[in-house]
């Protein structure tokens, strides 16, 4: 039986990315806003919206429902068992997160298919619920990096360091 040798070569996975298409696959939003996309919405919109894509998950009022609660009194629901559920993403530190983690990560059955618009809206129908903002205030990158969520200062800023903002 003939002995097996590998090549030292570097397999042919594909091609290097050039700063053009780094730049389009780069999704991540830092808490100081810096990925934020154009679009704007409200939590008018975002309440249509978070009732065909979002409710059969999170329930009718965002604590309802086999997922993270999306808001409620300092986030934390201290009569939960599950741990999964019980901080909130009201309790998140940073509001940008929340925008991070829809875009990238939601709807659960299609992630990454909404559109910036849709995702301001949802966004901003969190904050509403979380009484953050009120139904109509329009919400775009100028907005969201302006709210102060209730947790921030009770948790620690690992983002605190200059080559993350």
């Amino acid at each position: 039986m003939a002995e097996k040798t590998f090549s030292q070569e570097a397999p042919n996975l594909g091609k290097t990315l050039g700063n053009k298409e780094i730049t389009q696959w780069s999704i991540t939003i830092y808490p100081s806003g810096k990925g934020l996309p154009a679009g704007s919405g409200n939590a008018k919109e975002g309440e249509a919206l978070y009732a065909v894509q979002c409710r059969s998950c999170h329930g009718a009022t965002g604590t309802e429902g086999p997922a993270t609660r999306l808001s409620g009194t300092a986030g934390f629901y201290h009569d939960s068992t599950d741990p999964l559920r019980a901080l909130s993403v009201g309790a998140w530190p940073n509001a940008t997160t929340i925008f991070d983690y829809i875009r990238r990560g939601m709807p659960h059955f299609a992630p990454k298919s909404l559109k910036n618009e849709e995702v301001y809206q949802l966004v901003a129908y969190i904050l509403f619920l979380n009484q953050l903002i009120e139904k109509t205030d329009a919400l775009n990158a100028d907005k969201l990096i302006t709210i102060t969520m209730p947790e921030k200062y009770n948790t620690i800023d690992v983002w605190a360091q200059p080559d993350h903002r």
